[in-house]
């Protein structure tokens, strides 16, 4: 059961760490969307949204073929593959469609007039934002965190494509109750899926509940 714990363990230090990567652009994306008319703005809005209709194997493919050798980031010497830091990169091109969806839906609820008037006060842009929009976005703004976790904690195929499923290692809650249900080790497969099922509840519940409340 042990390799169970360092699974959940691991899981959950690649979702924080991925959320924590995602959350500040993300959101700057999605204040962006929200806010302004860009020229190629459904084109950017498509590009965002992909993960969540791709298979996350294709995904993973992807980020295979500019990590690996001859790939765009292979030939710099970046060099992750098989690391836990490839699998926070993979949660975080998972979670990100999430994180920034919900966080638009969190900017647009804010009142642009608010906004204005804020600014006819005399301050900048930058104040506007940091001052006013961010708190009166803020309930919608940690719901799009807390689904982009829950994203990144359940991110499975994009995941073993690029950091694999060594135990230990790259082996995250995902990964293991497959590799538990591989071999018929029912009761470790039912203990993650429990763990699973528990942040899953607790992060939607939570969201749900933060989404009302900016409504």
């Amino acid at each position: 059961m042990s390799g169970a714990w360092e699974a959940v363990w691991l899981t959950l230090k690649v979702a924080s760490v991925a959320t924590a990567v995602v959350f500040v652009p993300g959101s700057l994306l999605a204040y962006v969307l929200a806010r302004y008319r860009l020229p190629g703005k459904s084109f950017i809005s498509a590009v965002v949204g992909l993960p969540l209709v791709l298979p996350p194997t294709a995904v993973g493919y992807l980020l295979l073929q500019a990590l690996g050798a001859g790939g765009i980031f292979g030939d710099h010497g970046i060099q992750i593959l098989l690391t836990w830091q490839a699998a926070v990169l993979a949660a975080v091109v998972m979670s990100a469609p999430l994180v920034i969806r919900t966080a638009r839906v969190a900017f647009e609820a804010v009142d642009p007039e608010l906004e204005q008037m804020a600014r006819t006060l005399g301050l900048r842009p930058v104040e506007v934002f940091v001052y006013y929009t961010i708190p009166l976005a803020g309930r919608g703004l940690l719901a799009a965190a807390l689904l982009g976790f829950t994203r990144a904690v359940g991110e499975f195929g994009a995941t073993v494509t690029i950091a694999g499923n060594i135990p230990g290692r790259t082996q995250t809650l995902a990964a293991a109750i497959f590799s538990a249900q591989q071999v018929g080790d029912e009761q470790t497969a039912n203990f993650l899926l429990l763990v699973a099922l528990a942040l899953g509840v607790v992060s939607i519940v939570g969201a749900e509940y933060l989404v009302r409340q900016q409504r």
